[in-house]
């Protein structure tokens, strides 16, 4: 049998051990036999075969060893007429099982009569097999002892203190023992020792070792040797430079199977998955038609798995079945990987339910994946069950499969039972383990434990400070963050970049720009600002703090522009009003070649609910059709606010009532879509039949039902909701649910009511609902209420145009002109100046824009002439010009020229010019539509016999034979 298991390559791409053993006992057998002298054993000693067998049989499972060994010491080690050399192969073969199964402890006992043996206890077989022994068993202390002890070393011990060395990943000390070998020895090192080397090199990530050490190999000759081309090929993959292993390959004169797995497994784990499918193929059909092994399979099942290639995945299982290998553990547990990882999660359980020899991988991965697809409860129920069935114990990655599973406030009492269970079995010790802990609470919204947790560790590595810094960063304390980050570096700890990018997000948070400036300038000077991860945070950082501008240099300046870099930038422009410039940049990115995923999609969603841009949303909704992407659930979302918001509701319900999967979310879209085009009535009956189907409202789904009542005058039943949120369904009032009560009772007039629930609200009130309340005072002429509710807004927001626009529009409507112009001069002192009225409409694909009073639009005489044509017929059936909605002191006759000049009355113009009879107009505006226009509108749909859909900057206005969905209540 083998003095030294080969070692040219990494564990799970060795040759079948039984192979690999006896074809390294036949080459070192024969090199003993020369070097030593020693005689060969006679196999026709009457004796051999029944000692042999019945040792061989003990040795072959771990309980017998401790039999096997009592076998041996019951035979006299003195008697001279035994047969030396036959107890020396048994002791040999009894070595070697104590090594297989790691029964370290028989292994002593065997060294200790070896020890006492005068024959045996400096044989060179005997010494090197005890060196072997002690390394498998995780003991490279005792190979150490033992090879200390040896009055004299050949090469056959020095490679097995090497290959010990290297097998237990004590790399460091593997070369220290090799560059004694060629130091201290005149000993050449050879094809044994030079895959052990190699492999220890790969081990540091040391490439210009191991390049040095390949040049010995090929000065020795020994680059023509398979096993050291096979570990050169593993190094140079384990290192990152594929090309240099595709030269080894190539290189080859003789490839083994091994050379094949090693070579797909660098393709695979350097991200080259077609390279390593290709070149799979190539090994079924090259010349010597290599037929694929355990190794094989449990290597390009994973690169499948990471591809979500399940199609091909599922090739690989019926080869797995043809070849016989699909019962093999290891093979088992890559399937569940590649079918969980697929998506596939119902094959993968299917798999595992019908296997009753599973290991602690096959439950780890099993929970690994239902983890991975968020499955709370099923994640923890085959937690408890691998705990009840008792046969695989938990460990460190157990813990850490189930972790990821941990991210809602919901799931803190399950955190806590496993934070428990860990601490009894000692798992919270783990470094991995620990940080997960602090991670996970974060998420789940206990700072404080996640504090607790860092603080009770006794060696905090920038890991853990990571996980403390990005869980204060991502959980709603970025000012925590930042000063966790400084007491980092005040203990000494360097930050890494993901302690920077945590930074980055804490500033992004904060909206601090100058904070994020430094930072930004911190990273180029230690050349970390073209790290993609990096890059990322800082997009992110410019996109929150509305610098689209510097996003776009940063994002022109990456080399390699990602698909995350291009969601980032897309979604930045989305969020800050440029939906324009989202789309544009969507479709350079599908004209440079890359393909969008589900994020990408939203955010095209998004620009086009905020242009109003129906034919646009379509072109992308049947985009996602075809994509596959409408089945994601925030897609279905996006694509229901989408219709919404482009005032097609109706479209809206049937993507909702065609959906499979109605959860909360996709609930809320069209309660809220309801809502915005003031359908009260049906957003509730909605309501009321998400409640019948069990589902469980949040506070998005009150803040729907709220602005239905608002917006459709259902004054008493927004009430009565407001009042069911907290006494039914446990939901704590927010500020956005209070705004919306307060803009309902005051568009209803009750404005005493609503100033009285703004001071009694338990949170301070924000711009947004002083300014709604001064609009209502505005349309109810409250004079003395708008003054003091002026006062308080502009404490928060002095220098919003909009809010003086306000003031200065109440004033108007008073007739206090005087206040008006010292309002108004107030506002050219500041240097602030009113947003012009401005409404768009999409003709064509193609959105055109109209600015109240501007005549330069390409075929304005054309819209001018349409205009006169339809105020004449309006008038004759009773349209009379509104001069209240024209804020200006001008005598009636210019408040009517005013008013003609309308942005949405131009809208309606050149859509009319420009569509079909009977084809719906689709217009938004930027500002609430004033009465002069709403009143046009309704006689207008009369009299050209058309739906005309206009949006403002509150809701919808559904125009149809004279009338508004709103009921002249907005």
């Amino acid at each position: 049998m083998a003095l030294v298991a080969h070692p040219s390559s990494p564990s799970h791409h060795r040759q079948s051990p039984l192979i690999t053993r006896r074809t390294t006992y036949q080459r070192l057998n024969s090199s003993i036999s020369q070097t030593t002298s020693l005689p060969q054993t006679n196999t026709s000693t009457k004796y051999q075969l029944p000692l042999l067998q019945q040792l061989t049989s003990l040795c072959q499972s771990k309980q017998s060893l401790p039999q096997a060994l009592t076998f041996l010491q019951q035979q006299n080690p003195h008697h001279e007429t035994l047969d030396s050399l036959q107890r020396k192969e048994a002791i040999g073969l009894l070595l070697q099982a104590c090594g297989r199964y790691q029964d370290i402890e028989t292994g002593r006992e065997v060294h200790r009569m070896v020890a006492s043996s005068t024959l045996f206890h400096n044989d060179v077989v005997i010494t090197t097999r005890l060196i072997t022994m002690y390394s498998m068993c995780d003991s490279p202390l005792d190979s150490r002892l033992v090879f200390d002890g040896l009055e004299k070393k050949n090469l056959f011990q020095w490679n097995a203190m090497v290959s010990g060395y290297s097998r237990n990943k004590f790399y460091g000390e593997a070369l220290r023992a090799f560059i004694e070998l060629v130091l201290q020895t005149d000993f050449k090192p050879d094809n044994f020792t030079f895959p052990c080397v190699i492999k220890a090199c790969g081990g540091i990530l040391d490439v210009r070792l191991g390049q040095g050490v390949h040049g010995m190999t090929a000065k020795l000759g020994l680059l023509g040797d398979v096993f050291v081309c096979n570990a050169l090929i593993a190094f140079y993959g384990k290192c990152g430079l594929v090309d240099e292993a595709v030269k080894v390959f190539d290189y080859m004169s003789e490839k083994n199977l091994v050379s094949w797995n090693s070579m797909i497994c660098v393709f695979a784990e350097n991200g080259f998955a077609q390279e390593g499918l290709r070149l799979f193929s190539e090994m079924i059909k090259c010349e010597k038609s290599f037929v694929p092994d355990v190794a094989s399979l449990v290597t390009i099942l994973p690169v499948c798995a990471g591809e979500g290639n399940l199609e091909m995945g599922m090739v690989f299982h019926g080869l797995a079945v043809k070849l016989g290998l699909n019962q093999e553990l290891m093979v088992k547990n890559a399937l569940l990987d590649m079918y969980s990882k697929c998506g596939c999660l119902s094959h993968a359980k299917g798999l595992f339910d019908k296997d009753n020899n599973k290991n602690v991988v096959s439950w780890n991965t099993m929970i690994g994946g239902f983890a991975t697809q968020g499955d709370t409860r099923g994640t923890f129920y085959l937690l408890r069950k691998m705990q009840v069935e008792g046969r695989e114990k938990t460990n460190e990655v157990t813990i850490l499969n189930v972790l990821p599973v941990c991210l809602e406030r919901s799931e803190l009492l399950c955190l806590k039972e496993l934070h428990a269970y860990s601490i009894r079995h000692g798992f919270h010790y783990d470094q991995l383990v620990a940080n997960a802990f602090i991670a996970a609470y974060a998420k789940c919204g206990s700072l404080c434990s996640s504090q607790l947790m860092f603080n009770g560790m006794e060696t905090k590595t920038v890991s853990s400070w990571n996980a403390l810094i990005g869980g204060y960063a991502q959980n709603g304390a970025p000012r925590k963050a930042l000063e966790f980050y400084l007491q980092m570096i005040n203990s000494g700890i360097k930050p890494d970049r993901f302690s920077l990018g945590s930074l980055l997000l804490a500033c992004s948070h904060m909206k601090s720009l100058r904070f994020g400036k430094e930072i930004h300038g911190y990273l180029i000077r230690i050349g970390l600002e073209t790290d993609p991860f990096i890059v990322i945070s800082l997009l992110s950082l410019y996109i929150r703090c509305r610098k689209s501008a510097s996003a776009r240099v940063l994002f022109e300046e990456m080399e390699n522009k990602s698909l995350v870099s291009w969601n980032a930038l897309i979604a930045g422009y989305s969020q800050n009003g440029l939906p324009d410039e989202a789309l544009v940049l969507f479709r350079q990115m599908l004209s440079d070649g890359i393909q969008p995923d589900e994020i990408s999609i939203n955010s095209v969603f998004g620009a086009c609910s905020q242009l109003s841009a129906l034919r646009l949303g379509k072109e992308a909704h049947c985009y996602a059709l075809k994509a596959y992407l409408a089945e994601d659930i925030f897609v279905g979302c996006s694509v229901i606010d989408m219709y919404a918001k482009s005032g097609c509701i109706e479209q809206a319900r049937r993507v909702f009532e065609k959906s499979r999967n109605k959860d909360v979310a996709l609930w809320n879209a069209i309660i809220v879509g309801y809502g915005l085009h003031g359908y009260g009535k049906e957003a509730l009956g909605l309501f009321e039949k998400m409640l019948a189907f069990g589902m469980k409202p949040d506070g998005f789904t009150f803040v729907g039902i709220l602005m239905a009542c608002c917006h459709s005058g259902l004054v008493e039943e927004g009430l009565k909701y407001f009042n069911d949120m907290q006494n039914f369904h446990g939901t704590t009032p927010k500020l956005e649910h209070y705004a919306c009560i307060v803009d309902m009772l005051g568009r209803a007039g009750r404005l005493d009511e609503s100033l009285r629930l703004v001071n009694e609200m338990p949170d301070e009130p924000d711009a947004g609902i002083w300014s709604s309340l001064l609009s209502s005072c505005k349309t109810f002429n409250a004079l003395d209420i708008g003054t003091k509710v002026a006062e308080k807004l502009f404490e928060l927001e002095p220098n919003k145009a909009e809010n003086y626009v306000l003031l200065s529009n109440l004033f108007a409507a008073s007739g206090k002109w005087d206040d008006v112009r010292r309002v108004r001069q107030k506002m050219k002192e500041i240097g602030l100046q009113k947003d012009a009225g401005r409404s768009w409409i999409e003709l064509g694909g193609k959105v055109h824009s109209f600015m109240a009073g501007n005549t330069s639009f390409t075929g304005s005489k054309q819209m001018q002439n349409m205009w006169r044509r339809l105020e004449e017929k309006i008038r004759k059936i009773g349209y009379k010009p509104n001069t209240n909605s024209a804020l200006h002191e001008l005598a009636e006759d210019e408040k009517i020229e005013v008013l003609r000049g309308h942005s949405e009355k131009q809208a309606i113009c050149l859509g009319l010019l420009r569509t079909s009879k009977g084809e719906t107009l689709r217009i938004n505006k930027n500002l609430r539509i004033c009465v002069d226009c709403h009143n046009a509108a309704k006689l207008i749909s009369k009299v050209v016999e058309r739906e005309i859909v206009i949006r403002d900057n509150k809701r919808f206005h559904h125009f149809r034979n004279g009338f508004c969905s709103c009921g002249d209540y907005w």
